[in-house]
């Protein structure tokens, strides 16, 4: 019961506490879709949630392609830029304090110079404290496609590999699963998806991951 007290407190702060990046969107008009994972589940039940709490939920990959629009002026429509985070706690959780994060940022190795400091420059506004401090900034080839909805790949050069599909009734192990966390940036619409598999190999973390069959991403869409 304490468990579940805990749970319904910690979903219903996340729904008023805003969203980790509430930067000034008066940088340019820019849209396109967002793609989100967690090493915590986002849509689950307070027995799974609560037990996650202090031990996973520390690592996310926020990524984001540009359908149109410009930031800072420069065009950068059809591009993506991927921010890897390992936090130092678990990320939402408003009795802990996931900072100082670490970030490594992947820009689209197609941008120009300028392209990719804007692009890595737009992916810090909107990660707010999560990309205080990026180690490090490559280009990669980023590939970033909805099959279906909610169905999305993403590929990050040879280094990120996300996986996701919608949501089914399957996924309702226990009947009583809610949404825990918010996206950690300000999006237009979202939705929990379920991820096959989430995976980072690449430097600078200290740390890599694959995180499989979880209720733990997000898809949106965003306009600023």
């Amino acid at each position: 019961m304490r468990g579940m007290r805990l749970t319904t407190l910690l979903c219903l702060m996340a729904f008023v506490i805003p969203a980790f990046a509430m930067a000034a969107d008066s940088a340019g008009t820019i849209s396109g879709d967002y793609l989100e994972t967690r090493s915590a589940e986002v849509y689950a039940g307070p027995c799974v949630s609560n037990s996650e709490v202090n031990l996973v939920g520390d690592q996310a990959i926020l990524s984001w392609r540009i359908n149109h629009g410009s930031w800072e002026g420069v065009p950068v429509d059809g591009l993506g830029v991927i921010a890897i985070v390992k936090a130092n706690a678990t990320i939402g959780d408003p009795y802990g304090n996931p900072y100082p994060a670490k970030a490594v940022v992947i820009v689209d190795e197609r941008a120009t110079a300028e392209q990719r400091r804007v692009l890595e420059r737009f992916a810090q506004s909107k990660g707010g404290q999560l990309l205080d401090h990026i180690v490090s900034v490559g280009a990669a080839p980023i590939h970033f496609e909805e099959r279906e909805h909610g169905s999305v790949v993403l590929a990050g050069g040879d280094i990120v590999r996300i996986e996701t599909r919608s949501m089914t009734d399957k996924d309702h192990l226990c009947g009583n699963e809610e949404l825990c966390y918010l996206p950690l940036t300000k999006l237009t619409h979202s939705m929990p998806v379920f991820t096959l598999v989430s995976q980072f190999t690449g430097q600078g973390l200290d740390v890599k991951w694959r995180i499989a069959d979880k209720s733990s991403a997000f898809f949106g869409t965003f306009t600023y």
